[in-house]
């Protein structure tokens, strides 16, 4: 007996070349079962990130009507899934989509794609970083890393020097803006060790996803993790058991990416371990 096919709406930007974004989103939440539209929020010839010189083009004004064709069509998603925005309107006109296509059943979850190790990436302002606290606050998950944390609460970024009880209280403050449970990526406890802790506002808990750590950093693994968090809750694993194969399977794109010496800036191997994550997902 076969349920009905769940149905994401990945709102992000497409890098047509270095893995992120939609080009990571699509095929992993396909892959995970899901049938995956996409509202593309801005073109880039490549992603920012160890690329100079790139292309950009800024899609805000096709938000709305895109949005109104599927009102038309009564399209009806299991999940919204926000990222990289290209603008600080589109900030407004995603908040006023969320609240189009809400229902019961709809999960949320914004991945407020907007900076690392401190900095904001070079198309983001201070004030789109403080608007994204509006989505933050209609989510029903939200996936900061430390530096997004950081900026959402409008508080310094202290890098490295953190300890259990910091992020703990860090994410209690961030449900706080509004979404009921919380994620943050890239957290080490012990050198040897990264991945994610986790907070339920409503059962008042915390989780700890952890695997090796494989030393350098690598571009698009926000992505990976995100796409594949919620793919899955989609398969109707909690937030602690997704949280986990997130985790796992991030790090088995870099490993494959460690393997064949891929060259970092375009991103990691990830559609070598799409056979891994439909294992651990329980699909194959």
């Amino acid at each position: 007996m076969y349920s009905k096919q769940k149905r994401v709406a990945a709102i992000h930007d497409i890098s047509c070349v270095g893995r992120c974004s939609l080009t990571v989103a699509l095929p992993i939440i396909s892959a995970a079962g899901i049938d995956t539209s996409v509202l593309p929020t801005a073109v880039l010839s490549t992603h920012t990130g160890g690329f100079e010189n790139f292309t950009y083009r800024d899609l805000t004004d096709d938000i709305s009507p895109i949005a109104a064709h599927w009102q038309s069509l009564d399209l009806e998603f299991d999940a919204l899934y926000s990222g990289f925005l290209g603008s600080y309107d589109q900030i407004d006109l995603v908040a006023k989509l969320f609240d189009t296509f809400q229902s019961e059943k709809t999960l949320i979850l914004v991945d407020p794609v907007m900076a690392d190790h401190g900095q904001l990436y070079s198309i983001y302002t201070p004030e789109m970083a403080k608007g994204m606290t509006k989505l933050c606050a209609k989510a029903d998950i939200i996936v900061p890393n430390l530096t997004e944390a950081a900026f959402l609460l409008d508080e310094p970024y202290i890098g490295e020097d953190y300890d259990q009880n910091y992020i703990e209280d860090l994410l209690i403050r961030l449900s706080q803006l509004g979404s009921k449970k919380v994620v943050i990526t890239g957290i080490s406890f012990d050198p040897q060790q990264l991945g994610a802790v986790t907070y339920d506002a409503v059962a008042r808990t915390f989780d700890y996803a952890f695997n090796e750590r494989v030393a350098d950093y690598f571009h698009g693994t926000g992505d990976i993790f995100g796409s594949t968090l919620l793919a899955g809750l989609l398969n109707d694993f909690n937030l602690k058991k997704s949280t986990q194969i997130a985790v796992d399977y991030t790090r088995e794109c870099i490993l494959r990416t460690v393997e064949l010496g891929q060259e970092k800036r375009f991103g990691v191997c990830f559609e070598r371990a799409i056979p891994y994550l439909i294992k651990r997902l329980g699909l194959s």
